[in-house]
């Protein structure tokens, strides 16, 4: 169970509104315009590796940064900042998972028993 917190601080919000006297339709912090802004030459330079060619309009990498900014702040809150959320998810890629197939383990059950009358 999740306690919710009474502390004003932790339930502000650091959000751009847009420009004065023209209020924008989403109401986005500016963590995740940062994060937007340094995905999108990421995803063109990633595009260019492939294709050797740049867009005049990067419609894809800008999809792209979208889908992912947003993905990475829905696990964002207050006790677990971006930077956490993307250590946590670059951390788990690296790291070997379970195999696919379900191996058992070795069974130690005697299959023959001998009974000697003289101890060696």
């Amino acid at each position: 169970m999740r306690l919710r917190t009474d502390d004003d601080i932790y339930r502000a919000r650091l959000v751009y509104l847009g420009p004065p006297g023209y209020t924008l339709p989403m109401h986005l912090p500016y963590a995740q315009y940062g994060m937007f802004i340094l995905l999108v030459p990421f995803f063109m330079f990633l595009h260019y590796l492939i294709s050797f060619e740049i867009d005049p309009f990067p419609a894809w990498e800008i999809a792209l940064a979208m889908v992912s900014t947003s993905y990475v702040f829905r696990h964002v809150d207050p006790d677990r900042p971006a930077r956490a959320v993307i250590r946590t998810a670059l951390t788990d890629w690296r790291r070997t998972r379970e195999p696919a197939a379900e191996r058992r383990d070795p069974r130690l059950v005697a299959t023959r028993i001998r009974v000697r009358e003289e101890l060696i």
